[in-house]
C-alpha cells in the first residue's frame, strides 16, 4: 500500500514567528516530525510550504519538498483540506503519483512517533476504514456527560439535552467519549474531493492514546511547557 505522509508547514506563523523552523531542544520543530515519519512505514515524506527557508530545513532533514504551495494556499485561514488536495493535484499532473492513503502530520506535534503512525496503518489496513482519526478519552469535565450548555429556551441544560439533575454523580458512570488530538489523520484521498471535502469519509477508526503521548503547540506558553516536559522525558 503506496501511503504518503504529507506535513503543511507555511511560513507566516503570527502567534510563534518562524514557529516552524524555531529550535526545540536543538532541532527545528519541523524536524521532530520528518524524522518520525521517515522512521515510520510511510512510502513517502513530503513537506508543503510556501517558504523558501522551511524548504531548505525540510530537505536537510529527509523530507521531499517536490513544490511550492501557491500563496492562495497559504493564508491564515486556510484550512488543511484544500492544502493537501493541492499537494494530491500537483502530484498526480506533474509525477502520476496517486498514493492509497494519506497521513497528514501537524508539524505542531513534534512527540508523535514513528510507531503511532505504524499503529494508525496497522489499523487502516485491518479495518479498511475511510479514515482513522488519533484521540485521547475525554475524562471528568472534558467528557460530553458534564458538559452543559444552553437550550433554545435558554435553559441551561446537559449536552445531550436532558436537565443538569440527571448529570452523572460519578466519574465511573459516564459514556465513553473521545477528543482528538491532531497528531495523526490517515484517510482515503477521495474524501478531498467529496461534496464536502474532508479529512473523515464515512467509516472512521479511532487510534486511543494517552493524553501525555501528544502535543499541539499554538502559543508560545504552550511552547514553554512542551520544551519542558520534553526535557524531563529525556528527548
Amino acid at each position: 500500500m503506496e501511503i504518503l505522509g504529507i506535513i503543511p508547514a507555511r511560513g507566516g506563523s503570527k502567534s510563534i514567528p518562524r514557529k516552524n523552523i524555531k529550535p526545540l531542544l536543538g532541532k527545528p520543530l519541523i524536524a521532530w516530525s520528518i524524522e518520525s515519519a521517515k522512521q515510520s512505514k510511510l512510502s513517502r515524506v513530503i513537506v508543503s510550504t510556501d517558504d523558501a527557508e522551511i524548504a531548505a530545513v525540510a530537505k536537510k532533514y529527509g523530507a521531499e519538498v517536490p513544490f511550492m504551495r501557491p500563496g492562495e494556499f497559504a493564508l491564515d485561514t486556510t484550512p488543511s483540506e484544500p492544502v493537501l488536495r493541492h499537494a494530491l493535484d500537483w502530484l498526480k499532473k506533474h509525477e502520476n503519483y496517486v498514493p492509497d492513503a494519506v497521513a497528514l502530520l501537524q508539524p505542531t506535534n513534534p512527540i508523535r512517533t514513528a510507531k503511532q503512525i505504524d499503529n494508525a496503518i496497522e489499523i487502516f489496513i485491518e479495518k479498511q476504514p475511510d479514515s482513522v482519526v488519533t484521540v485521547h478519552e475525554a475524562i471528568a469535565n472534558n467528557n460530553p456527560g458534564w458538559i452543559l450548555k444552553r437550550n433554545e429556551k435558554d435553559e441551561v441544560v446537559l449536552w445531550n439535552g436532558d436537565p443538569l439533575r440527571k448529570i452523572p454523580a460519578r466519574r465511573q458512570e459516564l459514556p465513553k467519549g473521545y477528543s482528538r488530538n491532531d497528531c495523526i489523520y490517515l484517510f482515503k484521498p477521495q474524501n478531498l474531493y467529496e461534496e464536502t471535502p474532508n479529512l473523515y469519509g464515512s467509516k472512521v477508526e479511532l487510534l486511543v492514546m494517552q493524553e501525555n503521548e501528544s502535543a499541539d503547540i499554538n502559543t508560545s506558553s504552550d511552547w514553554d511547557l512542551l520544551e519542558n516536559r520534553m526535557k524531563l522525558l529525556g528527548y
